[in-house]
């Protein structure tokens, strides 16, 4: 009776090969096992950034992308790429979740609130997905918008948070509509440990106005830096609404989840819209006229999705 054949795939998460020995702890360690793995069987190299994994050209890859890729043994176009494509080609302006949401803002009268994080690290999400929600929100006749900025420093350099805030304001002033109503560290808002405390925080900021408050993005964010926040940490913060301007989250407004990496989105979409929710006291949750997730945080949400998953089919665990 013949052995049966099994196939193993084994990842080392992290494990990298470059020429470069300055900095580089792989390729100044002794790792004899890898070696002589290498000697007696073939061996290759993959590449786990850019277009070879189906992100955008010179994009860093990540353990999420490298194990999709490998398991389904091709390239596999990731949301980030889906996305970007779809504003390049214009599809994404008619995406009938997007404008559906849109228009139930509209009719109810309410603010759009666009929330995620905000860098263009393209781990969890991309600015210019931002700006392209911007302009459909324009073309759909709406004028209250408000961002909630939840800040990186993670995928991004630790106090890069000041540049893309000042930047943005600089855009949103050209563009002539929608602002900057709060913002965050991604600490607080997008906890995926069921650290509720730190949800909560957010959430009541958000929804409710609590937390601390600025006058302007810029202050905002220097008070952080000044107290020895960095971007993931700084405290959430409340940019103050001009005249007319309504702070929180209320009755009949939308909000667009703009973050398309679905972990660390579930929990303050839970908080949004389980109406069971028992996490944490939400106070008077407001009854919104639409929730829309930019992809599928999870099977078990009756939500829209903008941009549902693509089916893969032949992948390693069938073969």
């Amino acid at each position: 009776m013949n052995n049966p054949t099994c196939v193993v795939l084994i990842i080392a998460d992290g494990w990298g090969v470059s020429a470069a020995k300055e900095g580089n702890a792989i390729a100044l360690a002794e790792t004899p096992v890898i070696d002589q793995l290498s000697r007696r069987y073939p061996a290759t190299t993959l590449k786990a950034s850019g277009l070879a994994v189906g992100l955008p050209e010179g994009q860093m890859g990540n353990s999420e992308v490298g194990h999709l890729n490998m398991g389904a043994g091709r390239v596999v176009y990731q949301d980030l790429t889906r996305i970007s494509k779809s504003i390049a080609e214009g599809t994404f302006f008619r995406n009938r979740v997007l404008a559906e949401s849109m228009e139930k803002i509209k009719s109810s009268g309410g603010t759009l609130h666009l929330m995620g994080l905000f860098s263009d690290g393209g781990v969890h999400s991309h600015l210019e997905h931002v700006k392209a929600l911007l302009e459909m929100a324009v073309k759909h006749g709406l004028s209250s918008i408000c961002i909630h900025a939840f800040l990186d420093g993670r995928d991004t350099p630790p106090s890069s948070g000041k540049e893309y805030l000042e930047n943005f304001q600089q855009y949103l002033d050209e563009l002539g509509t929608g602002r900057i109503a709060t913002i965050m560290g991604r600490f607080y808002a997008m906890d995926r440990d069921q650290r509720w405390d730190r949800v909560q925080l957010a959430y009541d900021t958000l929804v409710h106005g609590a937390g601390r408050r600025a006058e302007t993005v810029s202050t905002a964010i220097d008070a952080a830096y000044a107290a020895g926040e960095t971007d993931e940490f700084v405290k959430p913060t409340v940019v103050e609404a001009g005249p007319g301007q309504e702070t929180g989250i209320r009755d009949g407004d939308g909000i667009i989840f703009f973050n398309f990496r679905a972990d660390r989105a579930r929990e303050i979409t839970r908080a949004f819209t389980e109406k069971d929710f028992a996490s944490f006291d939400r106070g008077k949750a407001p009854v919104l006229s639409s929730y829309v997730c930019f992809t599928e945080y999870d099977a078990s949400f009756d939500l829209p999705v903008a941009f549902p998953p693509e089916e893969l089919k032949n992948v390693l665990a069938e073969v």
